[in-house]
């Protein structure tokens, strides 16, 4: 016997071919989002040789489900994750192609479990659906906070009805189709060449760092997207493992309920608007149902409770050890699907600030709210859902700014903070400050199409801005400071790059403009390199994780220097990423960790290398589209056809020898501003253009 995975482009499908004698079997699985169900099709060469036994195992550490027979060719699971708990279900049906005398058929055994069997087929198919009684809608007082929706049963009845009318191969034709749409008409090349003679693992194994292989690089940065893609197109967005979890307790609870704010859930949509995944939606209902609005588990009555403020706030880390009917007792709470937004906590055991204290997480994720209405200009969907997430975390951050008391400057801080994961509690950390000047901005470009009319509101954030200490200051040693007071150690080499979340994925230091004459853009780039070399390559004593060293490769990208990049991202590759392309938790060890925020980052890294275009503090600022940034000499032939850019903007690329072929540029009608927009080549501006709606321009001069 001998088999197989390939990556089949463009949609991921694994065929297992293997050998019985002279008889030939193949097997297909597929997961389809538009039937909401999973099929193995297994077919055999020889006529009749099909009998096998399919069965359901539970997962180990739940109570016992029932596996019954809900009809002669369904098998039922049913169960609940805990005692109470919440309810799943899980339907299977059996189908098969063959001679007259073959069958299919649901049995219990000797042990009292259902099974599936088939009999003398040439082909048998087995199409699954599940689900919960999980439900956002139900995480508020009037339904007691419980997240209970209705029971599951009778929609997988139907789901499995109308996955199973059809062949298999309409609903694969239809899974590829899906698929394909999904990826937004976005595609890359980097001059790589397929190679059908060897397998993923294998090629993995032979990768070297600064060597790199372009096929396999081409081949994660289209994996990344896939891995979104299954992620987050569902009801809950995609977190640390979710789906891909293997076990019912993860580390860092990193399965499907947990979420962590500090870094991770960000990384994750990097690469969707820019790459034109329509992935966000789930994110947005999670952030809209369970944080901004009114309830003991929310962010809004958290925001009151522990800070006396308006608006909606969460933490990185929220954890309680409490009974939750849902999950069982005893069970530790974090950022999570039920709406917890408190400080994490246990008391059992002494939990330090430097995972609790992080309030400024949906600050940061405000970046990708505005983000997505820059890129999309979808006005409906502003004003009925972004703005008012937006909305609600200014107002918290209005009410929670005090001035600087210490250096008494009169600027207004953050206090307490913790620069994400390390130990220092203090205020105006370089992280904080960023992100509320960031978020502060977005109010300012997003209040005109908001249909908002509380000008007294706008004008307390402008008021604000002006006032706030922007968390960029040059400290001793040449480096960008990580707080106001400097605590900085040049030997520091801590996974987090907080301080540089203006650089990459934010732009406050990347576009930097100063209010006054003290520091200029290039001093500040300056600090960032010096402070970014002293961060070390991702590998240091207090973590080994792939994403802290694509964050690293994002930045060395942003800082135009492509050796470093290129250096950095393989080095990734090689030391973090598994056989099967999953991103690790330090590798060397006997039973290493998926962290899937890696994989997920990995793509906007790569694209960073290859077109920049961070967003600007004002819509009257120049918008920038610098091309071949940072691209490394390995990649020096290669096109991106869709990518998308802020305004409205679409844009492909074509280059040859490490020089740009051709840039064209369409305009699309979502363009809500006119606003003028530069293209640059190796600091040169080699196209410019306003965003008129409509507009298509080609550049083909680069001298």
């Amino acid at each position: 016997m001998d088999g197989a995975k390939r990556l089949v482009q463009p949609v991921l499908i694994t065929v297992t071919p293997r050998r019985q004698n002279t008889n030939k079997v193949f097997s297909t699985y597929f997961c389809s989002n538009p039937s909401r169900a999973c099929t193995v099709h297994t077919a055999a060469s020889t006529p009749g040789s099909l009998s096998s036994i399919f069965s359901l195992n539970p997962q180990a550490g739940t109570p016992s489900p029932n596996i019954t027979c809900l009809d002669q060719s369904t098998l039922q699971l049913r169960g609940y994750v805990a005692s109470p708990g919440m309810l799943y279900e899980i339907l299977a049906k059996v189908q098969q192609h063959g001679p007259a005398n073959s069958s299919v058929g649901c049995a219990v055994d000797s042990n009292g479990q259902a099974l599936l069997s088939v009999d003398g087929a040439t082909e048998a198919r087995v199409t699954w659906v599940g689900n919960t009684e999980f439900s956002m809608d139900t995480g508020n007082a009037a339904s007691g906070y419980m997240f209970k929706g209705p029971d599951p049963h009778s929609e997988l009845v139907r789901l499995l009805g109308t996955a199973t009318a059809g062949n298999v191969q309409d609903s694969l034709r239809v899974h590829i189709a899906d698929y394909k749409s999904a990826l937004g008409g976005f595609a890359l090349d980097i001059g790589q060449k397929t190679d059908t003679t060897r397998t993923t693992d294998l090629l993995r194994r032979e990768y070297k760092t600064d060597t790199g292989n372009p096929y396999l690089e081409w081949l994660l940065f289209n994996y990344g997207r896939y891995l979104l893609i299954s992620s987050a197109r569902g009801y809950l967005p995609a977190n640390l493992q979710g789906k891909w979890a293997r076990d019912n307790k993860t580390p860092w609870d990193g399965g499907l309920e947990d979420y962590h704010a500090n870094i991770n859930l960000q990384m994750n949509y990097w690469m969707s608007e820019m790459t034109n995944l329509n992935v966000t939606a789930s994110l947005w209902d999670y952030m809209s149902l369970c944080y901004s609005g009114t309830g003991l588990l929310e962010g809004a009555e958290t925001a009151k409770i522990l800070y006396g403020a308006n608006g909606w706030v969460v933490h990185d880390e929220v954890r309680a050890t409490l009974r939750v009917p849902q999950l069982g007792s005893n069970h530790k709470l974090k950022m999570n699907i039920f709406g917890h937004s408190g400080m994490k906590y246990a008391p059992s055991r002494w939990i330090t600030p430097q995972s609790a204290n992080y309030p400024e997480a949906p600050a940061w994720m405000m970046t990708h709210v505005y983000d997505h209405f820059d890129y999309t200009g979808d006005v409906a969907w502003w004003r009925t859902q972004g703005w008012p997430l937006l909305k609600g975390v200014a107002l918290f951050w209005l009410d929670h700014l005090i001035e600087d008391m210490h250096f008494r400057d009169g600027t207004l801080v953050t206090a307490p903070c913790n620069s994400p994961e390390q130990p220092a509690i203090t205020f105006a950390c370089a992280n904080s400050q960023q992100l509320v000047w960031q978020l502060f901005e977005a109010v300012e470009k997003g209040f005109d199409a908001s249909g908002d009319t509380n000008k007294t509101f706008l004008a307390e954030v402008q008021n604000k801005k002006n006032r706030l200490d922007k968390g960029v200051k040059v400290g001793s040693w040449g480096q960008l400071q990580e707080w106001k007071v400097e605590f900085d150690n040049p030997k520091d080499t801590h996974r987090h790059l907080s301080h540089l979340v203006g650089l990459f994925p934010g732009y406050v230091l990347s576009n930097f403009k100063s209010s006054t004459a003290n520091l200029t853009r290039e001093q500040v780039i300056k600090a960032v390199e010096v402070t970014l070399a002293s961060r070390g390559n991702g590998t240091g004593t207090d973590g080994d994780a792939g994403w802290e060293k694509i964050w690293r490769a994002a930045c060395w990208a942003q800082l135009r220097n492509p050796a470093k990049f290129y250096h950095q991202l393989t080095y990734a590759i090689e030391r973090n990423f598994a056989g099967n392309l999953w991103s690790l938790y330090d590798s060397t060890v006997a039973n290493p960790i998926l962290q899937i925020d890696a994989n997920l980052g990995y793509p906007a890294a790569v694209l960073n290398a290859i077109i920049q275009a961070p967003d600007t503090s004002s819509l009257s600022d120049v918008l920038r589209i610098t091309i071949l940034p940072a691209l490394p000499a390995a990649w020096s032939t290669g096109s991106i056809s869709g990518a998308k850019i802020r305004g409205g903007i679409s844009l492909d690329l074509k280059w040859a020898d490490s020089k740009p072929v051709y840039v064209n540029i369409r305009v699309g009608s979502s363009a809500r501003t006119v606003r003028l927009v530069q293209i640059l080549h190796v600091g040169k501006v080699v196209g410019e253009f306003s965003t008129t709606a409509g507009l298509r321009k080609s550049i083909t001069n680069f001298e």
